[in-house]
């Protein structure tokens, strides 16, 4: 049985994780579960799963949660941390075998990092802990043979058609985009495009960055760099392409001319029970919420389009690529300006077509430096963000004005 952590329990990942755990109740147990201010739902997880451990986001938290758990009626023992500390804490447990790191922004990226440096498994879920510091876990997770096993859909997708073929036979990987909301909007629409309009996802169900960053596709500009970390390839090898219908997850053309592709349904319980299981695969026989089955009926799918994404339209994935090849502090900087970007575009005070051009700027006036430590990329992040809110208020005046 493997002792889980699981960082971000209260978010959609997080709550997928314990629907694959509630179906395997032989395999996994739950020793600690990290959230951040959703106190009910924690306290909720806490009754059901019992963990030993609770991480809260702030020291304000510890005390409201443990009067939801006592008035829950839980009895069982409980340690409740907080913070960065608290998680770093969580994760390195000798009882831990598995993290599922699935935490908001940058807040779990040192105990991501702390969890393979202690020789943990790790299930990234986390896209911001490989486009930041990819190279400083790789490095740890190969020093200390700890696995790193992606649960984003796409680069979950790569990892099950490489157990096709080899590494060094692949030719170039293609990782798939639905196109995100506004893939036939015309350009000069993108100024009057609402909030309200950008969160409404065509196929997934996530949280308020990652889905602007879909519409956007600074999601697929970030995936790209995680690829290049998880699976060793340039730039070069990496492709995106446009599939509005999101069936084919990702595919892998290797060296002789073949093609593997992963199908399946949009449910994110495929890619986590895969991470968790790994290298098994187990039946996952629950219905997903809508009620459709977990099975692809290739027969109603009838037609897969495919097409080339237009990046003067959505310049965000290009500058996902151009960070990557910049190498040093570029990719650290372009996750932490497009937080603040889509932060500043979700309370009203950028338009969406000024995200790619809050990022664009920020990272133009960043030092070309190498990340060479945690504290250097936290550093980064920093400051990142104080420039990107500069180039932000400017635009938000120029625009008033």
């Amino acid at each position: 049985m493997k002792g889980l952590t699981i960082l971000g329990s209260t978010g959609s990942i997080g709550t997928n994780t314990l629907r694959v755990v509630r179906g395997l109740p032989e395999r996994f147990r739950v020793v600690a579960l990290s959230a951040g201010s959703n106190l009910d739902l924690l306290a909720q997880q806490v009754r059901e799963f019992a963990p030993e451990v609770a991480v809260v986001g702030g020291a304000d938290c510890v005390e409201p949660l443990r009067h939801r758990i006592k008035a829950a009626g839980h009895a069982a023992p409980l340690r409740i941390l907080a913070g960065a500390e608290g998680q770093t804490e969580a994760v390195t447990l000798p009882e831990v075998d598995f993290v599922v790191s699935a935490s908001h922004g940058v807040t779990g990226l040192v105990a991501t990092y702390e969890a393979v440096r202690a020789g943990k498994s790790v299930a990234l879920a986390n896209k911001e802990t490989l486009v930041a510091a990819g190279e400083l876990v790789i490095e740890a997770a190969r020093s200390q043979g700890a696995k790193v096993l992606p649960i984003d859909s796409e680069h979950s997708a790569v990892h099950q058609c490489l157990r096709s073929g080899q590494q060094h036979e692949i030719r170039r990987l293609i990782l798939t985009a639905s196109g995100g909301p506004f893939l036939k909007t015309p350009k000069r629409e993108f100024a009057s495009i609402t909030p309200e309009q950008a969160l409404r996802h065509p196929t997934w169900r996530m949280g308020g960055r990652i889905t602007i960053d879909s519409a956007t596709l600074m999601n697929k500009g970030l995936e790209i760099i995680e690829a290049h970390w998880l699976f060793g390839l340039g730039s070069a090898s990496i492709d995106v392409v446009i599939h509005p219908e999101s069936i084919v997850h990702s595919m892998i053309e290797f060296c002789d001319g073949a093609v593997m592709a992963q199908l399946g349904v949009a449910d994110m319980r495929i890619p986590i029970q895969y991470a968790l299981t790994y290298p098994e695969r187990l039946p996952l026989g629950e219905t997903p919420v809508n009620g459709n089955t977990l099975r692809l009926d290739i027969l109603a799918a009838r037609r897969l389009h495919f097409e080339k994404p237009d990046t003067r339209r959505f310049p965000c994935l290009e500058l996902g690529r151009k960070a990557l090849e910049k190498g040093g502090a570029a990719s650290c900087a372009l996750n932490a300006s497009d937080e603040v970007a889509v932060e500043a575009f979700l309370s009203g005070k950028l338009q969406f077509p000024d995200i790619p051009n809050v990022v664009e700027a920020t990272l133009a006036g960043m030092p070309d430096v190498k990340l060479s430590s945690i504290t250097d990329v936290l550093e980064c992040d920093q400051e990142a963000r104080r420039r990107a809110w500069d180039v932000a208020g400017t635009i938000s005046t120029r625009s008033i004005v």
